[in-house]
């Protein structure tokens, strides 16, 4: 799992170093330094856990430090807070397409390993990451006038939106970031097409492609959760079983 990681970073290092300005660069090196702490830790956790219990099993996490441990690595590898705070400028120096394999791809390895050890996971400890991934998300988002920057605050929020369930109910917390990375691929994909950076180019997408504007709009409601849109049904299930729960 530690192997796969590495070999996932180190293969998108060249894609965010692509363009050739100092953006890229700074983007580059914070990218490789933070997760490089989160592999170390990582790392250290599974020793910790094989010296204390004798197995290097990832989802035999019985020690809890090592299960602290590996949360924090795995939150810093995905941008949850409060270690989320190398996301947006990573996204910011990064080509729209690397954006959008930062936002997607590369966080499917750390939720997948997430789920395997939820069993091991205090809900508590879940629920507070997760509040302060939606809080942060949301009130980072505000004042953003670079669309990858924006994007990036909503990666958190819709990360804090699966973290919250992910220990009560593994399964409704995939089809959360499931559903998001759907969501958020078109969008993705329309912004390059455009080629707006800024939501001040954004808004002026309606006098050359009025189609490309009004999907945008709903693929933006849609991240935002209004009913009935696709991204509504995991946010009502996730507040259901949030209440529900004991």
């Amino acid at each position: 799992a530690w192997l796969g990681l590495e070999l996932n970073m180190i293969s998108i290092l060249p894609m965010i170093a692509k363009q050739k300005h100092p953006r890229s660069t700074e983007a580059t090196t914070k990218y490789f330094l933070t997760q490089a702490i989160a592999s170390a830790l990582m790392l250290f956790s599974s020793t910790l856990n094989a010296w204390q219990t004798g197995s290097w099993d990832i989802t035999q996490l019985n020690n809890k430090l090592s299960c602290i441990l590996m949360i924090s690595a795995l939150m810093m590898k995905m941008g949850a807070a409060p270690t989320h705070f190398w996301l947006p400028e990573v996204m910011q120096g990064s080509p729209l397409t690397t954006a959008l394999l930062i936002t997607t791809w590369q966080k499917i390895a750390p939720i997948t390993l997430l789920y395997t050890i939820s069993n091991h996971i205090e809900p508590t400890i879940t629920l507070l990451i997760g509040v302060l991934s939606i809080l942060v998300g949301g009130w980072g988002g505000f004042n953003q006038t670079q669309v990858r920057k924006m994007m990036a605050y909503s990666s958190i929020a819709h990360l804090g939106w699966t973290m919250t369930v992910i220990s009560i109910m593994p399964n409704i917390a995939l089809t959360n970031i499931i559903i998001y990375m759907i969501i958020s691929t078109p969008f993705f994909f329309l912004i390059t097409t455009t080629s707006s950076k800024t939501l001040q180019t954004l808004t002026t997408t309606w006098n050359y492609a009025p189609t490309t504007t009004i999907i945008l709009m709903f693929l933006l409601l849609s991240m935002a959760g209004l009913p009935p849109l696709t991204g509504f049904t995991p946010k009502l299930l996730i507040l259901n079983n949030l209440v529900t729960h004991k």
